[in-house]
């Protein structure tokens, strides 16, 4: 198998697993079950409280429930509006995540190139990876308040459980960063250049090759020598060439 079959087939399972998880953190926005609380006041009757990050409702044996919206937003504690706007947050960046996937994956073919493709793609991870955290942080955040509020022992008010809506937000948080994660490697891998490149040599000239030479040092065992082995052989064949010039001798025999 090619291994862009390879990453085609990654990219849809990473894109599923991202898209199940987006649509889990969506499904607990409106449910009301993030906190939950049983009071039992008489034997028949009992009173469940339960909230969300937008409204308190109450509920008893009979069936009857009532809901109420927290009456002012500037009087609301600063926690409740972080894990709003973070909840939100959460479903707006996996929508374009979703948006940015379906342009840049290999199987849709509404890109450019290849690497134009895998930039999309690496852009729609990052984007997935941010809802994630965002909705890591939202739930667990909640849930911890929750947590050491429950295991007070000097907290008076009325103390509340961790709901189920908490629990699926976790679910989908986890798909949401899994899936992320690998669509962000391999695109990665595939779209961005590698940090230390190496350049490509061109073809050696004269003049490298020359200088080469020259700068070359010698081994350690051989002798240098500090001119031209030429230079001495030609002074040594000048020589042996030139007539020797001897003084003539005469003796008496040579005047008679």
């Amino acid at each position: 198998m090619k291994y862009r079959t390879v990453v085609m087939y990654m990219e849809i399972g990473c894109f599923v697993s991202c898209l199940c998880g987006w649509i889990l953190v969506c499904s607990t926005l409106p449910t009301e079950y993030w906190t939950f609380s049983e009071v039992g006041s008489i034997v028949l009757t009992t009173s469940n409280y339960y909230s969300n990050l937008w409204r308190d409702c109450i509920s008893d044996t009979t069936g009857v429930s009532d809901c109420k919206d927290y009456p002012s937003m500037l009087a609301l504690p600063a926690f409740l509006h972080a894990c709003r706007a973070l909840a939100v947050s959460s479903v707006i960046t996996g929508f374009f995540g979703g948006v940015l996937t379906l342009v840049g994956m290999k199987c849709t073919k509404i890109g450019g190139s290849e690497i134009a493709n895998a930039r999309v793609t690496f852009a729609a991870g990052i984007t997935y990876l941010v809802s994630g955290f965002c909705g890591i942080i939202t739930y667990s955040w909640w849930a911890n308040k929750l947590v050491t509020e429950f295991l007070d022992p000097t907290f008076r008010a009325q103390k509340f459980e961790i709901g189920a809506a908490v629990f699926v937000g976790w679910g989908g948080s986890t798909l949401l960063i899994s899936g992320a994660a690998v669509m962000t490697y391999f695109s990665g891998k595939e779209g961005l250049p590698s940090s230390s490149p190496k350049r490509p040599r061109g073809p050696a000239t004269y003049a490298t090759a020359r200088t080469r030479r020259t700068y070359m040092l010698p081994a350690a065992s051989s002798r240098v020598t500090l001119g031209p082995p030429l230079y001495y052989e030609g002074r040594k064949s000048r020589g042996s060439r030139a007539p020797m010039k001897t003084r003539a001798t005469f003796n008496r025999d040579s005047f008679v």
